[in-house]
C-alpha cells in the first residue's frame, strides 16, 4: 500500500501530465468524437461505472467504437461485429481512452495503476489481493503493457469470457498486486514511456 507522501506525489505527477496531455489531445480527440457519432450513428462518447479505488464506482470515459447493442456481457474480441471500421483504428491505436485524461484530472484514475473494471472483479477480491482497491486505477500499468493484445487473445479463444475469468484476470491481479507492493515513481514513468514507444509503432 503506498504511503500518504507516495500517494501525494503519485496525484502531482498526475495532474501534471493530465494537463499537458489534455493540451495536446484535445483538438484530435474532439475530431474523434465527431467522427464516431457517425460511425456509430450515436452521440461518440461512451460512458460506464467501474470500479474505483477503495471499491468506489466512478463513470469511466472513452469514445465510442462500438455500435449501440445489447450484449450480454463486457468482453471484446478482436474480431467482433459490434466494433465499427474506425472504433478498430480508435482500439488499435488506443486514442478511445483519451477522454480518460478527463478522469484523471477529475481524480477518479491515476496514469499508471490496474485498468478499471466492471463490478464483479476488482470489488469481489478478498483478502491480500484487496490491496488493488488501494490505489487508483490507470490508463496503462505493467498487467495492460503485458496484456497488451488481450482482444487478439480472447479471439483465439473458444470461450473468451470463461478464460477472461480464469486465466487472464488472476495474472492481472498478481502483477498489479507487484506494481502496488513495489511502487515508486520511477517505475511509474517507465511504464508510460513502454506505453508510448509501443503506441508509436
Amino acid at each position: 500500500m503506498l504511503s500518504k507522501k507516495q500517494q501525494i506525489s503519485k496525484r502531482i505527477f498526475d495532474i501534471f501530465l493530465g494537463i499537458i496531455g489534455l493540451v495536446i489531445f484535445l483538438i484530435p480527440m474532439l475530431v474523434f468524437i465527431v467522427i464516431a457519432s457517425f460511425s456509430t450513428k450515436s452521440f461518440g462518447i461512451f460512458s460506464q461505472n467501474r470500479v474505483g479505488k477503495d471499491a468506489k464506482l466512478f463513470k469511466l470515459y472513452k469514445i465510442k467504437s462500438m455500435r449501440v447493442n445489447d450484449a450480454t456481457h463486457h468482453i471484446t474480441t478482436a474480431n467482433d461485429l459490434r466494433v465499427t471500421k474506425f472504433g478498430r483504428f480508435l482500439r488499435r491505436s488506443k486514442m478511445d481512452e483519451l477522454p480518460q485524461l478527463i478522469n484523471v484530472l477529475l481524480g477518479d484514475m491515476s496514469f499508471v495503476g490496474p485498468r478499471p473494471d466492471v463490478e464483479g472483479y476488482a470489488d469481489k477480491l478478498e483478502g491480500d489481493d484487496r490491496i488493488i482497491l488501494s490505489v487508483k486505477p490507470g490508463i496503462t500499468g505493467p498487467a495492460t503493457i503485458k496484456f497488451s493484445d488481450e482482444e487478439d487473445i480472447l479471439g483465439q479463444q473458444e470461450s473468451p469470457v470463461e478464460y477472461n475469468d480464469t486465466v487472464l484476470w488472476p495474472q492481472k491481479v498478481e502483477i498489479n498486486k507487484v506494481y502496488i507492493k513495489e511502487w515508486n515513481l520511477k517505475k511509474d514513468i517507465r511504464y508510460i514511456y513502454i506505453t508510448v514507444l509501443r503506441l508509436s509503432h
